[in-house]
């Protein structure tokens, strides 16, 4: 058991910090254009609150995964862990 935490590296809180900072960055701007534009849509084809509440259901899990794309893509970039 020792061995495994001796090999297991150090948060790099430089990268951690960084890698925090732009998430939650771009996660605001991309959830915020997604429901907006969910609202948007829904006022222009008058879907009512259901139809909005739907369309921003379905663009908030769209926003939702992009967010995740790019924590994984910053991570590869920024590694969190220095081995």
């Amino acid at each position: 058991m020792a061995e495994e935490a001796a090999t297991k590296g150090r948060v790099n809180w430089l990268n951690t910090l960084t890698v925090v900072s732009a998430a939650i960055l771009i996660g605001t701007e991309v959830l915020g254009v997604g429901l907006a534009t969910a609202w948007a849509i829904a006022g222009f084809f008058s879907l009512g609150d259901i139809g909005a509440y739907v369309l921003e259901a379905l663009f908030g899990v769209g926003g939702i995964a992009v967010i995740v794309a790019f924590l994984r893509a910053a991570t590869r970039i920024e590694p969190l862990v220095e081995r």
